[in-house]
């Protein structure tokens, strides 16, 4: 009887490390930027968390004791734009993530709620993408991850203004990527379908109300109906991708998307 073959295990994969490193991360006092501040910190980074709630911020401090990187808070509204460019300085990684969403038709959807989520979710990461460059050029290294959706590549109805934020966060990231080369900086997008957030359980009455479905029925009815995996990702799960895309493993993935959808775009 032959033996079964025993193949030696490959190398292993790098672990993060980003110690002497400052990490920006935008939103980040809950959800995907709560869970990506404490994984970057857990990968001891210096983490710069921007958010305009500083009571969540001084939560996420607390959650972040003992980590080998450090959480500092950062209070700061987004729509302030010089103020976002300022904040950036220094920044070794960028983590674009803040958003807000409004579910509305087109033609009752507020101007000026348009205008503040594309101020928030486009030109804000433009103009901090902006403030963290000249940093990131000087050393030759950096890494900018954008917190995209699977609506930066799919469209929803009712969700012009958020649709229309993360397809032009899909084309400011690969232009960062395209320029960012030559200089040892990346940029990459990472696209989750639903995640459970905040965001996303505010959005329930909303989607009721627009799509006239019982609320209890907005889960499986509408936001997971076209993900082949039924259920919400986790926070977590999300900041792993964006972890991945700041090691020294994803240093040739750049200009793309890691699609964290459920099958969703499969179809």
């Amino acid at each position: 009887m032959t033996s079964p073959q025993v193949t030696a295990p490959g190398p292993a994969t790098p672990s993060l490390d980003l110690g002497g490193r400052t990490a920006l991360v935008t939103g980040a006092a809950g959800g995907i930027g709560r869970a990506c501040a404490l994984r970057l910190a857990a990968a001891g980074a210096k983490v710069r968390a921007v958010d305009r709630d500083a009571a969540g911020l001084e939560t996420l401090v607390g959650s972040a004791a003992g980590l080998p990187g450090a959480v500092e808070p950062y209070v700061l509204d987004l729509t302030d734009l010089d103020a976002a460019e300022l904040a950036a300085a220094g920044t070794d990684v960028l983590v674009n993530n803040a958003g807000l969403q409004r579910v509305a038709p087109l033609e009752e959807f507020p101007p000026d709620v348009f205008h503040t989520v594309l101020t928030v979710m486009l030109e804000a990461p433009f103009r901090l993408i902006r403030g963290a460059l000249p940093h990131m050029y000087g050393q030759g290294w950096g890494r900018i991850v954008n917190v995209s959706s699977v609506h930066g590549l799919r469209a929803s109805a009712y969700k012009s203004a958020y649709v229309a934020a993360k397809h032009g966060l899909e084309g400011l990231s690969k232009t960062a990527a395209l320029e960012g080369a030559p200089h040892g900086v990346t940029s990459n997008c990472v696209n989750p379908a639903y995640v459970r957030t905040p965001l996303v359980q505010r959005q329930l009455a909303d989607q009721a109300r627009t799509h006239g479905v019982p609320e209890e029925r907005v889960l499986a009815d509408v936001l997971l109906r076209d993900s082949a995996v039924k259920r919400l990702i986790e926070p977590e799960e999300v900041a792993e991708a964006i972890a991945y895309l700041c090691g020294p493993q994803a240093s040739f993935v750049t200009g793309t998307s890691l699609v964290l959808d459920g099958g969703w775009t499969a179809h």
